[in-house]
């Protein structure tokens, strides 16, 4: 029986621990912070300002400092470790929302400055206030079962190679039981956990995932978990059993000079929009697109994205150094509405001057 409690104990603290690996986040080659951004949830106005704490903790061989942290208004407060974070240690930057800016959803942004990182780190204290308490399923409005969610696409932003993003939202239990959820057919590179788990009756948890940058994915791409609550799978109002996450994943460059990315790929294009001018709606457009790379090393066009439904594009060949390559991008309008159309095309490129270039199909649909 003794050794039964040991075995329980052992595997209660590794799901812990693999719980907090998965939440931590590198934001510079020595500096681990436990999450980027912090959800309040849903909060009453009468509740008073909110507080909450980041750890940077510095897993190099060197004193690491936080210079300054710069929040984007006044209703934010924030204190953080002044002195060196010594190897193997733990600095914290506190945060206090004032929450008096009225019964809205709030995102503030905190730019933090720390030794050994070429750019600021960007934190994240977020939530919404209410002047009244409304109930679970006007706020969670969408159900698998009795796990209630906001949206079943998320959001989680830009993800640079070699790095990981992390990002978390509010779910609710509908039930009036406690709830247990585990996610099954999680896609490759996805981590997602809930905490509270299991979620008490009636009540809400933190759904916390994080994405894994990966060289065979570039661009914007969806990554996929289907919930399950005490071991069964629901299905929500559209037919789906699963949650999606979608990330844009680009080049890192983090570690490239100033020098390095002047004498890098540089693409020059002869234009950005294509104009179509008017076409009758279930045309298909050729857009054609020129461009020369004048920089002194070759250019590579990663991936190619478009916010059309229905499109394709040419193959884009390497170009070398004052090599020029012509493409397009055919885009078809029979499911898009009479009047003026705009297509943005995304490319991911290995130029770090312009690892992301927006283009343009425009014209006017009959």
């Amino acid at each position: 029986m003794k050794s039964l409690k040991y075995c329980i104990l052992a595997v209660c603290l590794l799901l812990t621990a693999s719980l907090s690996a998965v939440a931590q986040e590198k934001i510079s080659d020595g500096l681990v912070v436990d999450k980027t951004v912090y959800n309040f949830g849903d909060i009453l106005l009468d509740s008073g300002p909110v507080s909450c704490t980041f750890n940077v903790t510095n897993e190099s061989q060197t004193p690491a400092v936080i210079y300054n942290v710069v929040s984007t208004c006044g209703c934010t407060n924030v204190e953080w470790t002044k002195e060196p974070i010594r190897p193997g240690k733990t600095g914290k930057i506190s945060v206090t929302y004032s929450n008096d800016e009225g019964p809205y959803p709030f995102d503030k942004t905190l730019t933090v400055y720390v030794s050994d990182a070429k750019k600021p780190v960007l934190l994240k204290v977020r939530g919404r206030s209410m002047q009244e308490q409304k109930p679970l399923e006007e706020l969670y409005p969408i159900a698998y079962g009795p796990l209630g969610v906001r949206e079943s696409m998320i959001k989680c932003g830009n993800l640079e190679q070699d790095r990981q993003k992390s990002d978390a939202v509010m779910v609710a239990n509908l039930s009036d039981k406690p709830l247990t959820v585990t996610f099954g057919d999680v896609s490759e590179n996805l981590s997602v956990y809930v905490s509270p788990n299991p979620i008490p009756a009636r009540s809400t948890a933190e759904m916390t995932f994080t994405v894994d940058a990966s060289r065979d994915l570039w661009g914007k791409n969806r990554y996929w978990a289907t919930p399950q609550m005490n071991g069964k799978a629901y299905k929500n109002s559209e037919g789906d059993s699963r949650i999606g996450f979608w990330a844009f994943t680009k080049e890192n460059f983090s570690h490239v000079s100033d020098k390095e990315k002047m004498s890098g790929p540089r693409p020059m294009f002869k234009e950005s929009t294509f104009n179509a001018g008017k076409v009758k709606q279930g045309d298909v457009i050729h857009a054609e697109f020129t461009f020369t790379n004048e920089g002194k090393k070759p250019f590579t066009v990663y991936k190619v994205d478009a916010d059309a439904k229905c499109w394709s594009h040419s193959d884009i060949p390497g170009a070398d150094p004052d090599e020029k390559v012509t493409f397009r991008v055919h885009v078809n309008t029979k499911d898009m509405p009479k009047g003026e159309m705009l297509t943005i095309i995304n490319l991911t490129t290995n130029s770090p001057l312009r690892p992301v270039i927006n283009l343009f199909v425009a014209g006017w649909i009959e």
